[in-house]
């Protein structure tokens, strides 16, 4: 290989040290210092893995086939699409460009013991940077934040989650979720009824039935539940954020270089822009395959997030104030 594909992100990482620097004196923040801390020099020569997927080597994509809109199926093909699956794949793009993909669909469950023992090389749908899943696969720089706030019908008056006392509300059994809310209740002494459910779309059905008031969740899978309904514009996210995750794709622990290539083309779509207007495509237009528009503008800790990048965990990840 040669010394441009070597240490390609090696120079920019110096160009970064460099201008921030000159920032420093100059008071203005330059993009190309983004990130500018963090290594992002790869060599291939050192990774069997890189070289392969660099000759034309396959990558094998995991997605999910319902997560919208990080990571969802549309046709009879089963195209993929979503957020979280086009970043994967301009990634894979970035550091590999001849590389062929394949896509395997992984549950919650297989998700880490696939990556890990090398039958998915990626998982491209939406999972929760955590020190317990840390142990068994590496994940890039966080791509989004999952923010916990509630849906509710475009005609209700709620607002905030302390107007939940006294009403019902809908949340889904075993997720980070429902933690979330009943700590926050605690702190806040509000009382209401909490009518669990197995899954996003039967949360939504009690929410549509008229039997909660508010249905909790994290807000992209909110806003794609509600992108799928019958009536779109009959339901809207509202709330304060009460608790936020780090997401992220997860890849192979076992094999550093990976993570330095993957985290400088993530570095570099932040810094060009381009993973913002990734985030405009899925998040704020019409989207597949109902060419709804989920609305969800990015929340600004997402945008502080994409400010100073950083793949910190779900255990050390505190609410910008």
């Amino acid at each position: 290989m040669g010394k441009s594909l070597k240490w390609g992100w090696l120079t920019a990482a110096l160009v970064c040290a460099g201008s921030a620097m000159a920032a420093g004196k100059s008071g203005k923040v330059d993009a190309a210092q983004i990130g500018a801390n963090i290594d992002t020099a790869f060599d291939v020569s050192a990774s069997p893995t890189l070289q392969r997927w660099q000759a034309g080597g396959t990558v094998v994509l995991g997605v999910r086939e319902a997560a919208v809109p990080m990571s969802y199926a549309i046709g009879a093909n089963e195209k993929f699409v979503g957020y979280h699956m086009e970043l994967c794949e301009r990634v894979v793009h970035a550091i590999a460009p001849r590389a062929q993909l394949k896509y395997m669909v992984l549950t919650p469950q297989n998700t880490m013991p696939l990556i890990n023992n090398g039958t998915a090389d990626f998982n491209c749908a939406s999972m929760t940077n955590n020190l317990t899943r840390q142990k068994q696969v590496a994940f890039g720089l966080t791509t989004y934040v999952s923010e916990v706030r509630m849906a509710v019908r475009a005609d209700s008056d709620i607002t905030s989650f302390k107007q939940l006392q006294g009403r019902n509300v809908g949340a889904i059994t075993g997720t980070t979720a429902v933690q979330i809310l009943r700590k926050y209740a605690s702190d806040n002494d509000l009382n209401f009824k909490t009518l669990m459910s197995k899954d996003q779309f039967e949360s939504f059905l009690l929410l549509e039935s008229g039997r909660v008031d508010a249905f909790v969740l994290d807000d992209n899978m909110l806003a794609g539940v509600i992108g799928q309904s019958k009536n779109p514009k009959g339901y809207k996210i509202v709330g304060e954020v009460i608790g936020a995750e780090p997401i992220a794709i997860q890849f192979s622990k076992n094999d550093p270089q990976i993570k330095k290539a993957v985290d400088g083309a993530i570095l570099q779509m932040i810094r060009s822009g381009e993973l913002h207007k990734l985030y405009n495509k899925w998040f704020m237009q019409p989207i597949p395959p109902k060419n709804v528009n989920l609305n969800l503008p990015m929340g600004e800790v997402l945008k502080k997030q994409l400010a100073a990048p950083n793949d910190i965990p779900l255990e050390q990840f505190v609410l910008p104030q």
